[in-house]
């Protein structure tokens, strides 16, 4: 075994986070990159040294969940969902359940919220927004952004935005329909009944087979009409489903009325 699987096996003694479903030479890249920085010579030493000082463990967590989101990511997708998928979802069910999965620090989630918002009173809404990563999760209901890093803040959703000298803060109302959670997507349980799945922040990073698993698993945690929008590359494979072609790349069941939907 090599050093970087030992690293992996203990991370995953320790936290619960397999490290051996993430892209290897992705994951490999950054945490190395992380040692370099320490000074540290292998991932022997940043393993004992991540032991000593919880603030290199939060540091590693950050490197190993990778927290990259942004408001409506590929507006596109968001736009298909809004005005294609949405009404078909509200019309079996005004109160949808909806999750955001891999959440990171709030902007899928508040996104899903001004979208639904624009369809429903706002005590119809309710978002339910998980994370394996603590300091994301800590960080997302304070969520504040700089004004040049806000583009949805200037656009058409600048009405749940409230603009404080360099910064743009999320409208408190909008924050109170997100509910935060911690979950492990490749470990936990998942919620059932979900009308709406959202994942797109992280399945990029997975491997081949943690997409399969993971595509399996919303698909049998999904309720009977529900719809899953993620990030995966347009090529992937999913056994039990199709494709809608007139649907920008979403995804549905085979011989079943419950239709699954990615993007």
């Amino acid at each position: 075994m090599d050093d970087y699987a030992q690293f992996i096996a203990k991370v995953k003694r320790k936290t619960g986070i397999d490290l051996s479903l993430y892209k290897e030479a992705q994951m490999r890249r950054r945490l190395a990159s992380l040692y370099m920085k320490k000074g540290l010579k292998s991932f022997a030493e940043l393993f004992a040294a991540m032991e000593k000082e919880p603030a290199l463990w939060h540091e590693c967590l950050d490197r190993m969940t990778i927290n990259v989101s942004e408001f409506y990511r590929n507006a596109k997708r968001w736009e298909v969902l809004e005005h294609t998928i949405l009404p078909r979802l509200l019309a079996e069910n005004p109160r949808p359940n909806v999750w955001s999965a891999a959440c990171s620090t709030g902007e899928e989630p508040y996104t899903l919220a001004m979208v639904l918002a624009k369809r429903l009173p706002l005590h119809r809404v309710s978002v339910l927004a998980t994370d394996i990563d603590d300091n994301a999760l800590a960080r997302a209901p304070r969520f504040v952004q700089r004004t040049v890093a806000c583009r949805a803040a200037r656009g058409n959703e600048k009405k749940f935005f409230t603009k404080e000298g360099e910064y743009y803060k999320i409208d408190e109302k909008i924050k109170q329909t997100v509910k935060f959670q911690k979950h492990n997507l490749l470990a936990d349980p998942f919620p059932r009944n979900m009308d709406l799945i959202v994942c797109r922040n992280v399945l990029i990073y997975f491997t081949e087979e943690a997409k399969r698993m993971l595509y399996r698993k919303f698909l049998t945690r999904s309720g009977r009409e529900a719809c899953c929008l993620s990030a995966a590359p347009s090529r992937f494979s999913i056994p039990a489903c199709t494709v809608l072609k007139s649907k920008r790349r979403f995804f549905t069941e085979k011989n079943s009325s419950r239709r699954l939907l990615f993007s």
